[in-house]
């Protein structure tokens, strides 16, 4: 008989760390991001893994509404990376990018300005929620996306 040893599960951090760690050949930090730029689109994609498992409680009900096709028969992604961003949601399709901001976004609104009018010259179109709206009025939330939808 094979015994089987248990899979000893890691903390939260501990994914997120290892999903942001620099791989064999990469600089890690802000200098592995800019010296690397060939590299780029695979750090992109590993911080995208990453906010994937630090998604915020009203991130996480809006995508059990998205996913699937469930809106519209809409395909969502969510946490995608979009040139140097990672967005939210994104409806390739529709060319809609949704944004669940928190708090800190009040502070970061210049930031946020910048990076809605990137999105924007890519040819896609970005409606914001702040997250106590989608918490508190998730029906409203998903009849304004379904709206937005071609």
């Amino acid at each position: 008989m094979i015994e089987i040893a248990p899979i000893r599960s890691l903390p939260l951090r501990g994914l997120v760390a290892n999903a942001l760690a620099p791989r064999s050949g990469e600089r890690g930090g802000v200098r592995g991001l800019v010296r690397n730029r060939d590299r780029s689109d695979q750090v992109a994609a590993r911080r995208a893994r990453a906010f994937r498992l630090l998604s915020t409680t009203a991130e996480h009900r809006l995508w059990q509404r998205l996913r699937s096709r469930q809106l519209a028969q809409a395909k969502f992604r969510r946490q995608a990376p979009v040139g140097p961003y990672i967005v939210d949601f994104i409806c390739l399709d529709a060319g809609l990018v949704i944004e669940i901001d928190g708090s800190q976004h009040a502070e970061n609104a210049g930031y946020d300005l910048q990076r809605t009018q990137f999105l924007e010259r890519q040819g896609l179109r970005v409606i914001r929620f702040w997250n106590n709206e989608v918490l508190e009025n998730l029906q409203g939330v998903l009849d304004r996306i379904r709206d937005a939808l071609p």
